[in-house]
């Protein structure tokens, strides 16, 4: 079976809107991310972990399809991150390097394929319950909270292909409802990895400009890059992985984190225990790792790239949409889940804290 298995065709279907359920959600979610009464969380034994030392891979499943998103666990520890001013075409922003602690999460092993990513944006999952004539659960009711995204204006994989090839052209904010989703749907808090995390994962233990050395020589055997992809990205997986077991970290999409970019942001002052730089405006936020369209150096675990409104130039509505980036065709975004579930009050102050708040003028 593929890394995200087929795609389910439907006909047609009714929809039902449930408001207000997933505001509800968000104070729901179990603590542990396990335990629960209401019915939210979906049971995954592998899931569950009371110590760090104790969390597996897994594979969430998105329950009402044959999808699932396989997780990975990364140990906590203290890394350096940036680059050190010796390493070829190292770009300003990526000093001074600075020591950081993370504490450990779940990462996906992959990146966020179309196949997964319209589950949600065209309901796939609630139309194919409903076709089975499956009574709605708390989950479901919880799911049909979250926002979806308008129907796109025009095929937004550019006829580069879809199903286990990554979603790409969302805005941040798309990513982040993408998490509030799935986060409904599995009782388990999902967000983007902070850009301290990405890079912390990408490294994997490693201190060299990509997790498998400082040879760029070697860089077609771990990632689809400018050199080798025939201009479009890839089916995600078919690469070697990281030392810590995650595939496409450096290439094939860029991949959306929490962060806004600030060129300085690492020299200054700040907490270095799992750090976040909380947006604050539109643009530009940090995406991570380069992509199918990128040059080696790109690539490196150290390199940071920020978003800009440029991403949306052939968008030709107005305003312009909140979900798509029509011109961002090489960036896309996997999940994390922490192993300390935050409280609603820790992701209202820190994780989910972001503005200027985003309204679609559809709704």
């Amino acid at each position: 079976m593929s890394v995200s298995s087929r795609r389910i065709h439907l006909l047609a279907v009714s929809t039902v809107l449930i408001a207000g359920f997933g505001s509800f959600f968000v104070h729901a979610i179990a603590e542990d991310g396990v335990s629960d009464e209401s019915g939210l969380v979906l049971p995954v034994p592998a899931a569950v972990a009371n110590t760090a030392a104790e969390m597996k891979p897994y594979a969430e499943p998105l329950e009402h399809t044959d999808l699932t998103l396989a997780m990975v666990p990364i140990p906590g520890g203290k890394f350096i991150m940036g680059s050190d001013e010796s390493e070829p075409d190292r770009n300003q922003d990526e000093g001074a390097p600075r020591d950081v602690e993370i504490s450990p999460f779940w990462m996906g092993k992959f990146e966020v394929t179309w196949d997964q990513y319209d589950a949600w944006r065209e309901e796939i999952d609630q139309l194919r319950r409903k076709l089975m004539s499956i009574k709605a659960g708390p989950r479901d009711l919880a799911v049909d909270g979250v926002s979806k995204p308008t129907e796109e204006y025009t095929d937004m994989s550019f006829g580069m292909g879809k199903g286990d090839y990554p979603a790409i052209c969302m805005t941040q904010h798309a990513a982040r409802v993408f998490c509030q989703w799935l986060s409904a749907k599995t009782g388990r808090y999902y967000r983007l990895p902070t850009e301290a995390e990405w890079e912390y994962a990408c490294r994997a233990g490693t201190k060299t400009a990509y997790s498998f050395g400082d040879d760029p020589a070697e860089l077609g055997e771990y990632a689809w890059f400018f050199d080798n992809t025939d201009e479009a990205y890839q089916p995600v997986g078919k690469k070697k992985p990281n030392p810590w077991g995650l595939y496409d970290m450096h290439g094939n999409v860029a991949e959306w984190v929490l962060d806004q970019y600030d060129a300085g942001y690492y020299s200054q002052s700040g907490n270095a225990v799992d750090p976040l730089n909380i947006p604050s405006k539109l643009y530009p936020r940090v995406v991570r790792g380069g992509g199918w369209d990128d040059d080696p150096e790109m690539l490196r675990s150290a390199v940071r790239k920020g978003s800009s409104n440029d991403w949306k130039d052939q968008d030709p509505q107005i305003p312009r949409s909140i979900w798509y980036h029509t011109d961002a065709l090489s960036v896309g975004f996997r999940v994390v889940r922490p192993f300390k579930q935050p409280s609603a009050e820790e992701r209202k102050a820190k994780w989910d804290k972001t503005a200027p708040e985003q309204k679609d003028p559809e709704d």
